[in-house]
């Protein structure tokens, strides 16, 4: 049967209208404000890192993510496997940018905010049973992020299956795996160089002046009940 032009001209009209439809109504990723100003963590990181760190390699991610996203949607209206394939390393790199940075930023928090104080509760209790102490915990910590080779992150995660607490370290900006997040520290050059060089051992031992080990522990607690 021959298909009249009319129906072979518009059909695929309103496969496209349908689709752009369906992108415009999706809720894009947005860049989440900083729960305090960009020179609250001062001297320990300073403004300018805060103000490029977030408004610029943060937002890069959210953009990146964004638009891997309406490709896919794209190849998967189409029904091409194969550019499929090919996005998910796009969507895996920026989506898992958004998702470290949008934790990072709620773990840290301004001295005079509390920022470094972690009170006498069960995540102390957890961390100091399993290292000794939280000095001892932060030593282990600095000592196997430190060793990330190149971009990566640092990580304290909670087993769901062992119900224990484990440091951990990603490459690049692959999300965490297989444990649930509770601080994560980015050890990507942006995130330290201009302020610490090429010296980021010095910049692990002073990030814990301002982590936020309020949220941290508000993590914990939701991680045990789940």
């Amino acid at each position: 049967m021959i298909v009249p032009l009319a129906l072979r001209t518009t059909a695929p009209a309103v496969g496209r209208r349908t689709l752009v439809a369906g992108l415009a109504a999706r809720q894009k990723h947005t860049l989440p404000d900083l729960p305090y100003d960009y020179d609250a963590l001062e001297p320990v990181i300073n403004t300018e890192i805060m103000r490029l760190h977030h408004d610029k390699h943060h937002q890069t991610y959210v953009t990146g993510l964004n638009q891997a996203e309406e490709k896919m949607a794209e190849a998967r209206h189409r029904g091409d496997l194969a550019a499929e394939i090919e996005l998910q390393g796009l969507l895996k790199f920026n989506g898992g940018g958004h998702v470290n940075h949008s934790i990072f930023w709620k773990n840290l928090a301004p001295i005079k905010a509390g920022g470094g104080q972690l009170d006498h509760g069960e995540l102390r209790q957890a961390l100091e049973q399993q290292w000794g102490s939280l000095d001892a915990f932060i030593k282990q910590f600095n000592a196997t992020t430190a060793k990330v080779q190149g971009s990566g992150w640092g990580w304290l995660g909670y087993n769901p299956t062992s119900r224990r607490l484990e440091i951990a370290t990603c490459a690049n900006q692959d999300p965490l795996t297989g444990l649930v997040p509770l601080l994560g520290v980015d050890v990507w050059e942006h995130a330290y160089y201009l302020q610490y060089k090429n010296v980021r051992p010095d910049y692990l031992q002073n990030i814990w002046k301002v982590v936020n080990w309020k949220d941290v522990g508000q993590r914990f607690d939701a991680a045990r009940q789940a």
